[in-house]
């Protein structure tokens, strides 16, 4: 299909194992949202704007690292990055895809697209935290959150090729999945991207960005996307990075995170990194305001109090040394399973 737009369904396109045109799709879009179950009426919802009179889309971002904003995106533009990630994880027209993610985010959305544009014979099922249970069917391409990857660790044989985004891939989950024959890569974006603009496979340390994307970092190291066939604009990001080429880059931590003790900068996920494997819960290192220092360093874990062995700091600076330890029942999350860090304890 040559010079895919926004107007046009790939002549190969499935779903639920039917052949649907654009006309077929206006109708099944009214057929869920009169009908429907509850995750079928944002798909209606969706392919009712995609296939009207506008040229863009309306999406809310996930209000991961401030308010939840409604932004506008250009729908070539998500087509232009259904075909980059058709070009970059080598998808073909007919290629069997599970669709498992909620429509009302881009990740949801774009999986859509990626399908019509794509010719892919796509598998629409509900939003759940195991997606694959019960399901003897085999696919070519998934896109899950890590939740449903952990969950679905004994399935995931039944795919070639699984996306894992919307929040990062801890040390134990990726143990699992390198064991795997699935080429599992993990990705990189935001809602500002129209979702991933980077991947890398699991076990490498620096992501690859998507045809036609270049990157660089400004005067804080955050990387800075430059995209023209999703982005009119330069994105700038709050994502500290250090670049290994033009194409290519390893992600340190985020600024919004970066803790000031002392007068030291510190970024928590380098500290975390360096705790992994010592700790068996889920946990983060985070900051609290301190007379002496302005931040001191804090080591939050997921679970009911209890003695941690006195070398597990060993390994850290003076200055990365948690001066407290908190313990909470519970992590507060977004939907796609990505921790809140400054609402959780």
């Amino acid at each position: 299909m040559s010079n895919p737009t926004y107007n046009n369904v790939h002549i190969q396109f499935k779903l639920n194992g039917f052949q649907l045109n654009r006309e077929d799709l206006c109708r099944v879009a009214y057929s869920f949202i009169k009908e429907g179950e509850d995750f079928e009426k944002p798909v209606g919802d969706f392919l009712l704007d995609w296939f009207d009179s506008k040229d863009y889309i309306e999406m809310q971002t996930s209000g991961t690292t401030g308010v939840p904003k409604t932004i506008t995106v250009s729908k070539q533009a998500m087509v232009n990055s259904a075909i980059a990630t058709g070009d970059f994880f080598d998808l073909h027209p007919g290629d069997k895809a599970l669709h498992c993610l909620p429509v009302k985010y881009v990740a949801g959305k774009m999986m859509l697209v990626r399908a019509m544009i794509l010719g892919l014979d796509l598998e629409f099922v509900a939003p759940s935290s195991h997606p694959l249970t019960n399901d003897e069917n085999g696919y070519n391409f998934v896109a899950m959150v890590p939740l449903q990857a952990q969950n679905s660790i004994t399935e995931l044989k039944k795919v070639k090729k699984l996306i894992v985004g919307g929040a990062k891939i801890n040390s134990a989950l990726e143990k699992s999945l390198k064991k795997l024959k699935t080429e599992v890569y993990e990705t990189f974006g935001m809602t500002e991207t129209i979702t991933h603009i980077a991947a890398k496979l699991v076990g490498e340390k620096a992501f690859t960005v998507l045809p036609n994307v270049t990157i660089s970092y400004d005067d804080r190291n955050c990387l800075v996307i430059h995209a023209p066939r999703i982005s009119d604009e330069i994105i700038y990001t709050n994502d500290i990075v250090e670049l290994v080429n033009e194409n290519q880059f390893v992600f340190l931590g985020r600024m919004d995170n970066v803790i000031n003790s002392g007068g030291i900068k510190l970024i928590p996920e380098q500290i975390e990194e360096k705790l992994t494997h010592l700790i068996h819960h889920r946990y983060f290192i985070s900051s609290k305001v301190d007379k002496e220092l302005g931040e001191k360093v804090v080591l939050v874990i997921e679970s009911e109090k209890y003695d941690l062995i006195d070398t597990i700091f060993d390994g850290l600076d003076k200055y990365e040394k948690p001066k407290e330890i908190i313990f909470v029942s519970k992590f507060k999350e977004t939907t796609f399973g990505k921790v809140i860090r400054n609402e959780s304890f």
